[in-house]
C-alpha cells in the first residue's frame, strides 16, 4: 500500500506540474493559432486581389493595343494563379514567423526572420522582372501596330526583337537586385549576342554578294550601252530593250531574255559593228 501511495503521489505531482505548464503555455498556443487563422484568411483575400489585378492589367494592355488592329496573346490564367499563390505564401510566411515568435521557438523564429527580411529584396527583383515582362509585351504590340515596315512578318520580327531586348534587360536588373551575380551572365550574353550579329552580318554579306555584283554591273552597262543597240552577251544576241539597275533585257530571235547585269564583269560583250557604245 505504501508503494501504491508513493506512485500515486508521484503521478499526481507530475500531472499537476504538466497542467500548470500547459496552463501557462495555452494562451501562447491559442494566440499562435489565432495568428495563423487570421494570416490564412488575409492571404486568401490578397491572393484573390492579386489575381484580379493581374487580369486587370492584362485588360488595360489589351485596350492600349486594340487600336492598332493587331491580335495579342492574353495573359495565361496559370500566370495569374502563380502570382496569386506567391502573394498567398509570402503573407502566410509573415504570420507563421509571428506565430513562432509567440510560441517562443527562438531558433525557428530567427531562421524565418532571415527569410522574411530577404522577402523585400526578392519581391523588388520579381517586381522589376514582372514589370519588364509586361512592358516588353506592350512595346512589342505597339511596335507591330505602329511600325511603318511593310509586311506582317517584318513587323512581327521587329516587335519580337524589341520585346527580347526589354525582357533581357529586366531579367538582368532583377537578378542583380535579388543578389545574383550577373557579371558572368552578361559576359555570356554579350558573347552570344556578338556571335549572332557576326553570323547575321556574314550571312547577309554572302547573300548580298550577287546583288551587289549586279548593281555594279548595271551601273557600268548603263554608261557603256544604251537602249536600241544590238549586242551579244551571255550566249544571247539581240537588241537592248531595257537597262535596269540589276539586269539587262534583250529582244532576241527566241524571245525576250533577261540577263543579270554582273555579266558585264564576267564575260565579253560584243557590240554589233556600226553601233555606238
Amino acid at each position: 500500500m505504501e508503494v501504491l501511495t508513493d506512485w500515486s503521489a508521484v503521478l499526481g505531482s507530475a500531472f499537476t506540474q504538466f497542467a500548470a505548464r500547459a496552463g501557462q503555455y495555452l494562451p501562447s498556443l491559442l494566440g499562435a493559432f489565432v495568428l495563423l487563422l487570421v494570416g490564412w484568411f488575409v492571404a486568401r483575400v490578397m491572393r484573390s486581389l492579386a489575381v484580379r489585378a493581374a487580369v486587370g492589367v492584362d485588360r488595360v494592355l489589351a485596350r492600349l493595343t486594340a487600336s492598332g488592329g493587331t491580335e495579342r496573346a492574353k495573359l495565361p490564367q496559370s500566370s495569374a494563379r502563380v502570382l496569386g499563390s506567391l502573394v498567398f505564401w509570402l503573407i502566410l510566411l509573415f504570420f507563421i514567423t509571428a506565430a513562432t515568435q509567440v510560441l517562443g521557438l527562438n531558433a525557428f523564429t530567427a531562421w524565418l526572420a532571415g527569410v522574411v527580411n530577404y522577402v523585400p529584396t526578392l519581391f523588388s527583383g520579381a517586381l522589376i522582372i514582372g514589370a519588364g515582362f509586361l512592358l516588353s509585351r506592350l512595346a512589342r504590340d505597339l511596335v507591330v501596330a505602329t511600325s511603318s515596315v511593310s509586311g506582317s512578318r517584318q513587323r512581327e520580327l521587329l516587335g519580337r526583337t524589341v520585346q527580347a531586348v526589354i525582357l533581357v534587360t529586366a531579367l538582368l536588373v532583377g537578378a542583380d537586385q535579388i543578389g545574383i551575380k550577373v557579371t558572368f551572365l552578361v559576359i555570356i550574353a554579350a558573347i552570344a549576342g556578338g556571335s549572332v550579329v557576326v553570323s547575321v552580318a556574314l550571312a547577309l554579306s554572302l547573300g548580298a554578294r550577287t546583288y551587289v555584283a549586279n548593281l555594279i554591273g548595271g551601273h557600268h552597262l548603263r554608261h557603256s550601252f544604251s537602249v536600241g543597240q544590238t549586242v551579244r552577251m551571255g550566249g544571247f544576241e539581240g537588241r537592248i530593250l531595257d537597262l535596269t539597275p540589276v539586269a539587262v533585257v534583250l529582244e532576241t530571235e527566241e524571245g525576250r531574255v533577261t540577263l543579270p547585269a554582273k555579266v558585264y564583269g564576267e564575260e565579253a560583250i560584243v557590240l554589233r559593228i556600226g553601233e555606238k557604245a
